[in-house]
């Protein structure tokens, strides 16, 4: 069978035909999908040069995630710390009005100064705000030599000229602007007061123990139960301030409740974390900035949780200061670590943008040229077969003859 034989001016417009279809079929699937490089066969470096821009965009991305989440636990430790501060501040007042609250026992003995019949007198033993201190009594002393070796005794102990006698001058009296204790019944009962009964009383010091007896009966001590509500409202801010550390939390990560040294959040910058942030936390809590509740307990802290000694109270108000600094200090850190985190943040961001954006460029059609192309194509592919038929013309002149 003979093959059909085309002129060259007929075979040259159905290349151009087929060039033509070919060049719109490339433009519509640009048009399409917006991609002037959809796979590795458009172009190999252009397709894999973006995709590792895209890939590494990508983790970007999931890391802006995490460092979103760190930037929210920084910042609820921050909270954490500011409202910490705003409890410790309130506890300063609290311990400064237990120390401004005066103890003062007041009483006149039951019974009149009968003079010491021992030889070598007696020894009165008392404490003055914890503190103990002794008076002797010589053999056959008056009453006003008994006061005056009690009230020099009671100077040098810090408290003042205490002792007196009442108005019949045969009883002694106590008035003081301090709490006054007697180390034991015999100097209760050498001064004509009755030995007390009960328990015996037992405050600390800021050094150790003190350990007295019952108060006795004739005496009227004040400012004890004011300081000993002082202190139960001190005792609560310290509970809310570990309550208030506990509750610090963000996503399961608390940086204020714990020691730093296992209380750690890991920020990482880039995929590799080769570049990265150790945020350090840190105990917020009153036990980790040095502050103790003031309980009632046995040993060398016994009832200091009534307030009673002023050196408790100031030790107290030490701390107090000492914590507020601590607190002050945790926070500027942590500011510092929130402000390089959120600039970390925002340069990730734009590194990010800056990868799209290059991948886009290897890979991205110009829609606007596409569309162009579009219609030019279209327009030679009229123009194509409209030359085919003028191509074809000679040969339909010949069938006109044969007809």
């Amino acid at each position: 069978m003979s093959s059909v034989s085309l002129t060259a001016a007929v075979r040259q417009n159905l290349l151009s035909l087929q060039d033509t279809a070919s060049l719109t079929a490339t433009t519509q699937n640009r048009l399409s999908t917006g991609k002037k490089v959809s796979s590795a066969l458009d172009s190999p470096v252009n397709f894999f040069t973006a995709q590792s821009l895209s890939n590494r965009s990508s983790d970007l991305g999931t890391l802006l995630d995490n460092i979103s989440n760190g930037i929210q636990a920084i910042q609820a430790a921050n909270q954490g710390l500011t409202s910490i501060q705003k409890l410790v501040d309130s506890a300063k007042p609290t311990a400064n009005q237990a120390l401004a609250t005066q103890i003062t026992p007041t009483g006149t003995a039951s019974s009149a100064y009968s003079a010491p019949s021992a030889s070598g007198g007696t020894t009165i033993n008392l404490f003055a705000n914890g503190t103990a201190f002794s008076a002797s009594i010589a053999q056959s002393a008056s009453i006003d030599q008994a006061l005056t070796a009690l009230n020099s005794a009671a100077t040098s102990a810090g408290v003042g000229n205490i002792f007196s006698k009442d108005t019949a001058g045969t009883k002694i009296v106590i008035s003081a602007n301090a709490d006054i204790e007697f180390a034991d019944t015999t100097s209760q009962t050498a001064l004509g007061f009755t030995a007390g009964s009960g328990s015996a009383v037992s405050y600390g010091t800021t050094g150790s123990a003190v350990t007295g007896v019952a108060q006795a009966k004739e005496l009227t001590v004040t400012g004890v139960k004011e300081r000993a509500n002082l202190a139960a409202q001190y005792n609560s801010l310290l509970t809310q301030i570990d309550q208030l550390a506990k509750d610090s939390s963000y996503n399961g990560v608390n940086l204020i409740s714990n020691s730093a040294t296992t209380n750690k959040l890991h920020i990482s910058f880039n995929e590799k974390d080769t570049s990265n942030l150790d945020v350090q936390g840190v105990d917020a809590t009153s036990k980790g900035l040095g502050l103790s509740s003031v309980n009632n307990t046995s040993g060398n802290n016994a009832n200091v949780g009534n307030f009673l000694l002023d050196t408790d109270i100031k030790s107290t108000a030490t701390t107090l200061t000492s914590a507020a600094s601590t607190l002050r200090s945790n926070a500027s850190t942590f500011g510092s670590n929130l402000s390089t985190v959120q600039n970390r943040q925002d340069f990730t961001k734009q590194l990010q943008n800056v990868l799209d954006t290059g991948a886009s460029k290897l890979t991205d059609a110009d829609l606007n040229e596409e569309a162009a192309n579009s219609q030019a194509l279209s327009t030679r592919q009229s123009l194509s077969i409209s030359a085919l038929s003028l191509a074809n013309q000679a040969q339909q002149s010949i069938l006109q003859l044969l007809r």
